[in-house]
């Protein structure tokens, strides 16, 4: 028998849990550090990919065959589409490995695997940015606001804090399931009830959170007053026992609707708000 075939039999070459676990955390650490022009985040998915691909393949050959295909361009979200698609991959490059060991072709999953990266690396990212960065995130600002306006040390750490342990716990979440379920682990993501009931009971807490910071950051107040026979009115007042911050819901909900329309042109959105909160400050209605 030869040496390199007893050296197959003594070591395992079945990906496992661990093992994802472990390209899970080698991708998140890693995964702007490569960051390159033309390969965008594919050095970071490799580096996480490695130990379990010389795990897989022993055989050199297979092993740069493995290496250039997760060499070409790869960009998505860290947790939602990294973690997901590392587990399916990690899933992907065991079934060709035991297909390998069959004799069986390989042409066919190589193809599958280079389309799946293609495949769900833009839409699983348009999840994860819409969810994590731009709801999550300002939920935990949120929170730790108040103790920013304080002077506490805390409202600044915290977010990142919270913000890096909720992603790795997602990710690590995703990978895993994206190995056990391979490609129907993306189906599950997109039209799972369970994925469907997380995200919408987290963009209910963004509304909500977005309302309580918009009552309690957002100042806006009228000074028009006016007489009637003698007796003063002042708008503020009046708004104040009726309607307590009617204007503030205003102008949010105007910028909100102004962002609808116009497809979120921040900048053209401040300057508008600037001139008319001018216009309306000068003829003392604001």
């Amino acid at each position: 028998m030869e040496k390199g075939e007893i050296q197959n039999q003594t070591v395992s070459n079945e990906i496992t849990k661990t093992d994802v676990r472990k390209g899970w955390f080698r991708w998140y650490f890693a995964n702007a550090i490569s960051h390159s022009f033309d390969r965008y985040l594919a050095s970071a998915l490799l580096w996480a990919l490695m130990p379990m691909l010389r795990k897989l393949y022993p055989d050199k050959k297979e092993l740069q065959k493995a290496y250039q295909r997760h060499s070409i361009f790869y960009n998505t979200q860290i947790s939602w589409g990294g973690g997901t698609i590392l587990g399916i991959i990690a899933s992907l490059e065991d079934k060709r490995s035991k297909q390998l060991k069959n004799g069986e072709e390989t042409e066919e999953i190589d193809d599958l695997i280079n389309n799946t990266k293609a495949g769900l690396m833009g839409a699983l990212a348009g999840i994860g940015d819409s969810i994590d960065s731009g709801t999550v995130q300002y939920i935990f600002i949120a929170i730790a606001l108040p103790w920013a306006q304080k002077g506490m040390a805390i409202g600044a750490i915290a977010p990142f804090i919270a913000f890096a342990s909720y992603q790795i716990l997602m990710g690590l979440y995703f990978s895993l399931l994206g190995f056990k379920l391979g490609r129907q682990a993306a189906t599950e993501i997109v039209s799972g009830r369970r994925m469907k009931g997380l995200v919408e009971a987290l963009s209910i807490l963004g509304l909500f959170m977005m309302g309580v910071l918009g009552a309690n950051y957002v100042k806006v107040s009228s000074t028009l007053k006016w007489t009637i026979s003698g007796k003063k009115f002042v708008l503020q007042d009046i708004l104040d026992t009726v309607l307590p911050g009617l204007l503030p819901l205003v102008a949010i909900g105007a910028v909100y609707f102004y962002f609808i329309k116009k497809d979120m042109k921040i900048t053209r959105a401040l300057v508008a708000l600037t001139i008319i909160l001018g216009i309306l400050g000068a003829l003392g209605i604001l």
